[in-house]
């Protein structure tokens, strides 16, 4: 098959992508029992099986991780002398969160002014249909071996994968990793994401007094513990820039890669008119080359409800995001360090940390990458791009650990427009034809540059 019968198969095969995306998107795989029934999940990865055994994959079944979660799992063997490339992918999605705030139902594939509406369209359903989309259009001429593994609790964070790849490294090792779990930089630029921060999470609890007392009677002497937890919160960034500042941590990293421009960002991330950006530098440095902390909670008396009265106690949920070249741990004990130091008039802090993981950089001069250049240059007419990710993907160090000879791509249809995780998820079909065309050169080229 040549390259232009290839490009005009993945077109004719459009159609059933968005058929196969929507009943996937219609299936509601939140791997949280508590909010939705776990057999939502149970009926998403039998879905996967059957479309990757019909794809032509063997052995596809659900295996059981320590989380209780089930990957499916499948390979094909490799042609003499090929490599083998795994695929990765999840099925369990993010909640909808406020199904109020969606123009069209979460759980219904909707198609509105050209891009595909619905909770998982992009992340990470959208990949799972670019898996299928570029096997079925080369057919029986997969010129590489495959393993495969679709997970079922990414977005839970509870580690079931990870602990499992650990325990049956055999079941994973290839040449070449496709993590089809991120994206390019904007519709239309091919990517590849090479780095992605790590995290330091820590709950941070202040005690001041026995209990809370009257605020009349009491009030100006009495330590009031919210607002020695606000002031030590003020101290994470800096009062001006609002950069992120903790003591014995590096602040001032700097991107090398593709860039991030600032209107888009904002427009990306929604904010609001007038507000300033905070911290100093490029969009880029600051997404992906430096500490950024955020204050995910506060535990205090509601605004509703409360009474004049001091707070006694008060505690806050800390997200430290560590760019790469920063130890977790050490990210950790500083950000511990940084707060106790900083907590007023004697106050009590008690820190417990809540996970750490480390960040992750590829290794980009080996063969796996010159051949998604060459099909990322084919497909989109212009020069791979690199990108950096400020969220985490924990799998990928375990990856790293296991397989050391082993190069890693993350690669994927999510773009900023996408809306990841929030309401109004959506993908643009083209994504999914463009990088089904560019999976499969990418394994025909890595074919070809092994056997060279």
């Amino acid at each position: 098959m040549t390259m232009s019968e290839l490009a005009a198969k993945i077109a004719e095969l459009m159609p059933r992508a968005k058929a196969d995306l929507a009943e996937l998107v219609a299936v509601r795989s939140v791997a949280d029992p508590r909010q939705y029934p776990p057999e939502e999940c149970q009926r998403a990865a039998r879905w996967v099986a059957d479309a990757f055994t019909e794809a032509g994959l063997r052995d596809v079944h659900l295996a059981e991780t320590p989380d209780g979660s089930h990957a499916v799992i499948g390979h094909r063997p490799p042609p003499p002398g090929a490599p083998t490339v795994l695929l990765y992918c999840h099925y369990d999605v993010q909640p909808p969160l406020d199904d109020a705030a969606w123009t069209t139902p979460p759980f219904t594939l909707t198609e509105r002014d050209g891009r595909w509406y619905g909770r998982g369209t992009a992340d990470c359903k959208g990949n799972i249909v670019m898996h299928l989309t570029a096997l079925r259009a080369l057919g029986d001429d997969i010129p590489v071996g495959l393993k495969f593994v679709a997970e079922g609790s990414e977005e839970q964070g509870t580690g079931g994968l990870e602990a499992y790849v650990a325990q049956h490294p055999e079941q994973f090792l290839a040449d070449a990793l496709l993590v089809c779990d991120t994206g390019n930089a904007e519709v239309g630029t091919g990517t590849a994401t090479v780095t992605l921060r790590g995290l330091a999470n820590l709950v941070v609890t202040v005690d001041t007094l026995e209990g809370e007392v009257h605020s009349g009677m009491f009030g100006g002497p009495a330590p009031d513990a919210l607002a020695a937890l606000i002031q030590m919160l003020s101290t994470l960034r800096d009062p001006v820039s609002g950069a992120t500042t903790v003591d014995g941590l590096d602040c001032e990293g700097s991107w090398e890669g593709v860039g991030y421009d600032e209107t888009q960002f904002r427009k990306d991330a929604g904010v609001l008119d007038g507000v300033r950006l905070t911290g100093t530098g490029t969009v880029a440095d600051r997404l992906w080359a430096r500490p950024a902390v955020t204050v995910l909670g506060i535990d205090c008396p509601p605004v509703v409800g409360s009474a004049a009265a001091v707070p006694a106690t008060a505690r806050a949920r800390v997200s430290l995001r560590v760019p790469p070249g920063t130890d977790a741990q050490a990210a950790r004990a500083a950000l511990t360090g940084h707060l106790t130091q900083a907590a007023p008039w004697g106050a009590r802090v008690t820190v417990e940390t809540e996970g750490t993981g480390s960040a992750f950089r590829a290794a980009t001069d080996g063969p796996a990458y010159t051949a998604l250049g060459a099909a990322m240059r084919t497909v989109y007419g212009k020069p791979l791009a690199f990108l950096g990710q400020g969220g985490s993907i924990p799998l990928c160090n375990v990856l790293a650990a296991t397989y050391p000879r082993a190069e890693i791509i993350l690669m994927g249809v999510e773009e900023p427009r996408c809306l990841i995780h929030a309401p109004n998820e959506s993908v643009d079909p083209t994504e999914i034809e463009h990088m089904a065309h560019v999976e499969a050169l990418f394994l025909r080229e890595f074919a070809a540059s092994v056997r060279r």
